[in-house]
């Protein structure tokens, strides 16, 4: 499907975004952490301050957030308004609005959602998009539960009008204590503001505290029971599945929340259920057998399970605890060693100069659309699908500026590495805040990135060995780095808040630099390693 914006034409994947949870006491070091891809253009990063309003003040309300077109303070259209608050907070975006100052931070996925909820935006009076509702909540509150509350209320009162192909969304809501996932449907066509019937159907769930959670673009609530403090929904969450024909109560049984709003579940999302939980959880259950024993696995429907959806849970505890280099790890998985690597497949396989077959050293697991047609590979969804993503580490034991911290990558997630921006920046390097998809520029982190990754398909698996150690070496000196930056950062703001400010906004903007001029010598390593020149071409 596609989505046309004052003559812009839209190309947007449903089924870009994964997001992860990890409760603080699951995680390595106590924090909380979320985490969320996406596959969208506009990976340009920027900070939008907080402002001061006066007392009859209203808010505008956007349609075309995320267009990559616009200037960094456009956020398109409006469409609308709701009243504002006296002061609104700081908050980081890109894409999506994701933390605020306080560690207030949310993470978006896209979900799948029932043809007979859809609709076009002109066939109703619903104006909140999901992204727009973030925005709003990161402005306005500093805790997790109130920010689910908030988000509900608006969904109900605007209505939720989808902006990602005409699907349903799920978020992560988190602070440094606790984190939520909030899924929300659309009511479908005709809805009026004055009709006095919710505008949305959504729930919510609290995610325990000692629990993991991955979201596939897809449902992962199950039962609810809005008689515990754990779960919230809209007044109409079972009445508009009862009206619609979705959920007979005589004789369905339990109301379930995925199985009565989701459709059939789909490869690209069971797929990264199997791949997060049964890593993480191994003796949870007797996993679906999915490693590959031959590059023909990649092939074989024989091989291919196809469980049901019940298997995994809204979240579980791991049996092991997890730490912001895991959440990384994962959001780069290529499903290497299973039937859906396509690195594996069978025609990239070639005779050795024993006359075996061999790996050939051009194959990718991110084989282009071309190439793809080329060699006959069958496309599979791996873990995140490039743009830009981030995750978001929450430590409760610091000053909220200090405390959150917001990793990003742009471009490939696999191949650039994540950079570390503190909650309380008062600016974003240049180099992150810049990117036109039609126009390179030296000046911008993600053509950077790019540069390289487009170099390594002269030879990627032999380039992949001088990737990896740059972008793991780069990362790990920036863990360790931390350590200081937060000590003396969490000291001065006792003193001098915006000394601790600018003290975790000139080492953002210096890392920022480091990585980007380590890629731009690495792009010289890359042409020079591997040129046509080296590999055989005849003239």
């Amino acid at each position: 499907m596609t989505i046309l914006v004052l003559g812009v034409l839209f190309i947007t994947p449903a089924d870009a975004c994964t997001i992860i949870v990890v409760g603080k006491e699951a995680s390595k070091d106590g924090s909380v952490i979320i985490s969320h891809t996406d596959c969208g253009d506009d990976s340009r990063i920027r900070v939008v301050p907080g402002r001061q309003f006066a007392e009859d003040a209203m808010a505008p309300v956007h349609w075309g957030i995320q267009r990559v077109d616009l200037p960094l303070d456009d956020f398109g259209e409006v469409i609308g308004h709701i009243p504002q608050v006296d002061e609104t907070y700081t908050y980081i975006h890109s894409a999506y609005p994701h933390i605020n100052e306080h560690q207030l931070a949310i993470g978006e996925s896209t979900m799948s959602m029932r043809e007979e909820l859809k609709f076009d935006r002109e066939e109703g009076e619903q104006i909140m998009t999901v992204e727009q509702a973030q925005a709003f909540a990161l402005q306005r509150f500093k805790k997790a539960e109130k920010a689910v509350k908030f988000i509900g209320k608006l969904m109900e009162k605007y209505g939720f009008l989808p902006s990602c192909i005409g699907e349903s969304e799920s978020l992560v809501i988190a602070d440094a204590n606790e984190a939520w996932i909030f899924e929300v449907q659309a009511v479908g066509a005709g809805w009026e503001r004055d009709s006095g019937e919710p505008g949305a159907i959504w729930a919510a769930k609290r995610v325990p505290d000692d629990h993991v959670v991955m979201l596939p673009n897809w449902s992962i609530i199950k039962d609810i029971d809005t008689t515990k403090s754990t779960c919230m929904a809209s007044s109409n969450y079972k009445s508009a599945a009862i009206e619609r024909g979705f959920y007979n109560p005589e004789t369905d049984g339990e109301f379930i929340w995925q199985d009565v709003y989701s459709p059939t579940p789909r490869e690209w999302a069971m797929s990264r259920f199997w791949l997060f939980y049964s890593e993480v959880a191994p003796n949870y259950t007797d996993w679906p057998k999915r490693e590959l024993n031959s590059p023909y696995d990649t092939q074989n429907p024989y091989v291919q399970y196809v469980e049901d959806l019940s298997m995994y849970p809204f979240s579980l505890k791991p049996e092991m605890e997890l730490g912001v280099a895991d959440v990384m790890e994962f959001q780069r998985s290529v499903f290497k060693g299973t039937i859906y690597d396509m690195s594996e497949d069978p025609d990239w396989y070639v005779p050795g100069e024993d006359g075996k077959m061999k790996k050939s050293p051009l194959a990718t697991p991110f084989p282009r659309k071309e190439m793809q047609k080329l060699l006959d590979i069958t496309h599979r969804r791996n873990v995140a699908r490039g743009g830009y993503g981030m995750i978001c580490q929450l430590r409760s034991w610091l000053p909220d500026p200090v405390g959150g911290v917001y990793w990003v990558y742009q471009d490939n997630q696999t191949i650039g590495p994540y950079a570390p921006v503190y909650a309380g920046v008062t600016e974003i390097n240049p180099l992150y805040k810049t990117y036109d998809p039609d126009e390179f520029s030296d000046e911008s982190a993600r053509w950077a990135y790019d540069f390289v990754d487009n170099l390594m398909y002269l030879k990627w698996q032999e380039a992949w060995k001088d990737v990896k150690p740059v972008r793991d070496s780069i990362e790990q000196a920036t863990f360790e780095e931390m350590k200081k930056i937060d000590q003396r950062a969490a000291e001065a703001f006792k003193e001098d808040p915006e000394k601790a400010r600018q003290i975790i906004t000139n080492y953002s903007s210096q890392k920022m630099d480091e990585m980007v001029e380590t890629y731009e010598d690495l792009r010289y390593e890359l042409i020079m390693k591997y040129t046509n020149n080296k590999q055989g071409i005849n003239f």
